[in-house]
């Protein structure tokens, strides 16, 4: 990758994978992050970087022996966007209960550690709260949600 970029190279990065998945360029599976290292010609935590912030987004997703694969349709819309959707498809209201890490990961399709990152996300915006041994609770209904 030529040059620095003040935006961040993985970012760079993550902008040219998007863009070639939309194309349709990849077909089902991503290159390996050795192939990615050699064609970008930066290091593999640039790579993983690059990959975590798509995997964040919903496009791509891990399986262990199997690499990096691209997302199905449903799943490109980013995951924080998918989690207020349910929150707003059941109907959760200030004070609910948001289900477990296990259902909510087996209802969107992603892996804990996506989730998580996006509950935290949810939780700094003041939608979620997160109470020790009793689980997350709604706080705040999401702003697309109360614009009905």
């Amino acid at each position: 990758m030529p040059g620095t970029s003040p935006r961040g190279t993985y970012l760079l990065i993550a902008d040219i994978l998007r863009n070639e998945i939309a194309g349709g360029g990849f077909g089902e599976g991503l290159p390996s992050e050795a192939a990615l290292m050699r064609t970008h010609g930066v290091a593999r935590t640039t790579v993983r970087r690059a990959l975590e912030t798509l995997e964040k987004e919903g496009l791509i997703h891990s399986a262990p022996g199997v690499g990096w694969s691209i997302s199905d349709g449903a799943e490109r819309r980013p995951l924080i966007e998918r989690i207020t959707d349910l929150i707003t498809a059941r109907e959760l209201s200030v004070g609910d209960s948001l289900p477990s890490e296990a259902r909510l990961c087996e209802a969107l399709g992603v892996s804990r550690t996506a989730l998580r990152s996006a509950l935290s996300t949810l939780e700094g915006q003041g939608v979620l709260q997160a109470v020790h041994g009793k689980g997350r609770f709604i706080r705040a209904l999401p702003p697309h949600a109360t614009d009905s």
